[in-house]
């Protein structure tokens, strides 16, 4: 038996909101992007290495709040990215977990939190 990766769907509410904070600001690229009708709401795939996440405009797609972690091996040299970036919502900090990881906790513009972590070996 095996299982494939998993995509997470975030909620999203702004379709401009979105691409500022998840291409601009983290480095993501949009894969590909679907609306039934020009006025329906927005489905979109973004990528960053192997990272790949769903974002929805679709009432029932997902719940905002939602929070998913995102390993990374370079979590330094990211957070030294993103704060070159100067975005003005946000300025990530890394945390030393008791668990023994690094975490880089980032809220986007609908509450869903992304933390960024390095591997561990527990």
């Amino acid at each position: 038996m095996s299982f494939g990766k998993t995509t997470p769907v975030l909620r999203i509410f702004d379709e401009a909101k979105a691409v500022e904070f998840y291409v601009d600001f983290l480095g993501f690229k949009i894969d590909w992007q679907h609306r039934l009708e020009a006025d329906f709401p927005l489905y979109l795939q973004i990528s960053r290495g192997d990272c790949v996440l769903h974002l929805s405009e679709h009432h029932g797609d997902s719940t905002p709040g939602s929070a998913l972690r995102i390993e990374t091996d370079e979590l330094e040299q990211f957070q030294q990215q993103l704060l070159a970036r100067e975005y003005r919502f946000s300025h990530p900090q890394i945390q030393a977990m008791p668990w023994g990881s690094q975490d880089m906790t980032i809220a986007d513009p609908f509450g869903n939190r992304l933390v960024f972590t390095n591997a561990i070996s527990l």
